[in-house]
């Protein structure tokens, strides 16, 4: 980790940050995905809940994120609630080669299951950079199994 590994996760939780309380029952992540030193996407979690953080920033990426390093504040799902594709399984089919997380997710939705779908496509994970940080965010957060 580096110095502008935490600058990416700041800027990561700064984008949460601004959406805590509006995200429904879903948690406030932010994600921000970059790419030889530039930033190619960013989002947090939309109004209501979706689309998700992760899911955004990707779009906005596009090609970019192939290689790519995704800062997000909390564990990405490895499964949909409503089904179709989780966090991890995009970041992964998307060719994002390292993914760093703040905090992990105690929801049945994730709970370990995003990153071991992460780590079976061989992509890097990190968890725990400004843990505390991101965690702030999430205290009024009721994951779902929890």
């Amino acid at each position: 980790m580096d110095h502008h590994d935490h600058d990416h996760m700041r800027r990561a939780i700064a984008l949460a940050h601004g959406r805590v309380g509006l995200t429904a029952e879903n948690p406030a992540v932010g994600c921000v995905i970059v790419c030889e030193g530039q930033v190619v996407g960013e989002a947090a979690t939309a109004e209501g809940g979706r689309p998700h953080a992760e899911e955004q920033a990707l779009a906005q990426a596009g090609e970019g994120a192939r290689g790519a390093t995704a800062y997000v504040t909390l564990e990405p799902c490895g499964a949909r609630s409503r089904g179709g594709l989780s966090c991890s399984e995009r970041l992964a089919a998307a060719g994002v080669a390292r993914v760093v997380v703040a905090c992990a997710d105690a929801s049945t939705l994730a709970a370990g299951l995003g990153t071991e779908r992460l780590r079976k496509a061989e992509v890097d994970v990190e968890i725990g950079l400004l843990e505390a940080e991101a965690k702030a965010l999430y205290a009024g957060y009721r994951p779902r199994g929890a």
